[in-house]
């Protein structure tokens, strides 16, 4: 039988086409239907069982072992963003307004490349690994996650652990990332219309500005970072977007801005979120104008279990060397997986994919974003050791709570 990397070897070619192949056929979220089909097709060449019906185009790939044992599922997204794509590189997205500028074209590719090499193993394997192919992830609040989970995704086959990897451009290629708790923040939008009196610009006095209360409100959200949330906790407020006015000469009645809050702790969320709507509210009010808020609580914050997050720390350093693992700060960047993570223990795990040069590395969500294709075997290899140090742990772990008895 060969081992991890000789069957990574083995399949090496086919990660990288499919991730080109997705690439260059970005789907948007819930419209993930090339990408699921390209999922089952691969599924049922490496003969691994599925089964669909999760969230529309999601799919659930099923390595049994042939042994008895714990159930490790593994997750990727497969949803693209609605960003054009800026490089000239041969698998371009081909779908104008399209692009995988996330990296989940990778993270589709490199767990087929798992799942291929697990289901070789499987006459190995004690218990059963899980792969989770997940739509939607881009479209917070609501996500794919939960309508996974709230589709059965589970009821056949409940996982004791789940971990999730993500491509990560600011690391190295060969180095992961891996925190005990903290990984991601609680990313919750908003949409607030200010209104106001329109009026001409030469008699500011007979109209009410909605510019001039936007930019009080605006200034004012800042404040309660500054002041209201303790300088040790994460936190933050960002306007995104504001629309409004129609020229030069002409005072706006109504504006519109969008923007995100972030933060890890659930009683730090609450604290910003009360005040963000009394400051809107009141900052309004003493301009006399109004203010309708619109807040999205969107995914909840990304927090690993540290028995598990150790585990695949471990596998790192097992697979990679001894400095595979560099401590490293959390992101308040939103990721869906946290829903998974409320329900069953785990870990979200980065995975190092920084271009050879890397002043020019883009950042993800960027429409220049680019990832190093070394490091696509890399992480196939890697979800194949950490579910099988995981098994093995669960193993342990039983056979201790037998002894135990």
């Amino acid at each position: 039988m060969k081992n991890i990397h000789e069957l990574i070897t083995s399949i090496e070619s086919d990660i990288l086409n499919i991730r080109r192949t997705l690439h260059q056929h970005p789907e948007l979220s819930n419209q993930e239907y090339q990408t699921s089909a390209l999922v089952k097709k691969k599924l049922t060449e490496y003969g691994i069982e599925f089964q669909t019906g999760f969230a529309n185009t999601g799919v659930l790939g099923i390595i049994q072992g042939r042994h008895p044992g714990g159930t490790v599922a593994l997750r990727a997204d497969m949803d693209a963003l609605p960003i054009q794509e800026a490089n000239q590189h041969e698998f371009a997205s081909e779908n104008d307004g399209k692009m995988h500028a996330c990296g989940h074209d990778a993270h589709t590719a490199m767990l087929l490349g798992a799942g291929y090499a697990l289901q070789q193993k499987k006459d190995d394997l004690h218990g059963t690994v899980l792969l989770v192919f997940q739509p939607a992830e881009e479209t917070s609040p609501y996500g794919g996650s939960q309508p996974m989970l709230e589709d059965g995704v589970f009821d056949q086959y409940t996982p004791d652990v789940i971990y999730g990897q993500h491509v990560w451009p600011s690391l190295p290629v060969g180095q992961v990332g891996i925190r005990d708790k903290e990984m991601m923040g609680a990313s919750d939008r908003f949409k607030v219309t200010v209104k106001g009196k329109g009026g001409h610009a030469s008699m500011p006095h007979d109209g009410n500005d909605a510019l001039i209360i936007t930019n009080q409100i605006i200034s004012s959200l800042q404040t309660i970072i500054s002041r209201n949330v303790n300088p040790l906790d994460s936190a933050v407020v960002t306007v995104g977007r504001i629309e409004g006015g129609y020229g030069y000469n002409v005072i706006p009645e109504q504006v519109v801005f969008e923007g995100t809050v972030r933060t890890f702790k659930p009683e730090v969320k609450e604290k910003v979120k009360q005040r963000f709507h009394r400051v809107i509210q009141q900052t309004a009010e003493a301009f006399e104008g109004e203010a309708e808020v619109t807040y999205y609580d969107g995914y909840p914050a990304t927090i690993n279990t540290p028995e598990w997050a150790q585990t695949a720390r471990k596998s790192a350093q097992r697979l990679l060397g001894e400095d595979a693992a560099p401590a490293l700060d959390p992101a308040l960047a939103g990721e869906d997986f946290s829903r998974f993570l409320l329900h069953y223990p785990g870990a979200f795990i980065w995975l190092g994919t920084q271009i050879e040069d890397a002043d020019n590395q883009k950042p993800l969500h960027d429409s220049g974003f680019q990832l190093n294709e070394k490091a696509l075997p890399i992480g196939s290899r890697y979800l194949v050791q950490v579910a099988l140090d995981t098994l093995q742990s669960l193993a342990e772990g039983k056979e201790g709570d037998r002894s135990a008895s």
